[in-house]
């Protein structure tokens, strides 16, 4: 059982941000540029107000917290290249089925302590997206337990 968490996931899975899958015998990337670049602003958006959250449940600017990640993709090579590129940033992560779907394949886990000042989350968020357009994934948000 997960533990009671202050969890602000911000996306909304690929499907609603034009991800696409392929095209006949035309192999087409599982995250359009322009789904990436629609995810990033919502992403950095999102991060701010989540911050702002925390705050109310006593996380301050100095606080340093793991969070929890979300990505989903296509191919399951596409999630294990992913999976290594977040465990060089010595992240626990894990890769697989996505259980509501079992077409996608999902990469979560939790990041190393990560100062919670809101111009830290936000780089974060932002290279947690681009990280994920490079291996052709879409990141799908962040969680944390503020009594960790």
């Amino acid at each position: 059982m997960r533990p009671l968490a202050v969890v602000m996931l911000m996306g909304f899975f690929g499907s609603l941000f034009g991800c696409s899958k392929g095209d006949g015998d035309k192999p087409q990337r599982y995250v359009r540029e322009s789904a990436f670049r629609e995810n990033l602003a919502k992403q950095t958006t999102m991060s701010p107000q989540t911050v702002a959250q925390l705050r109310k449940h006593g996380v301050t600017h100095e606080a340093n917290l793991k969070l929890e990640f979300f990505f989903y993709t296509d191919h399951v090579a596409k999630g294990q290249a992913l999976a290594k590129s977040l465990q060089d940033l010595q992240y626990k992560v894990e890769c697989g089925p996505a259980a509501d779907d079992s077409r996608s394949v999902l990469v979560t886990g939790w990041t190393t302590p990560l100062k919670m000042s809101e111009d830290s989350v936000v780089a974060w968020t932002e290279k947690m997206c681009r990280l994920g357009y490079e291996h052709d994934c879409e990141f799908d948000g962040w969680g944390t337990n503020p009594s960790q």
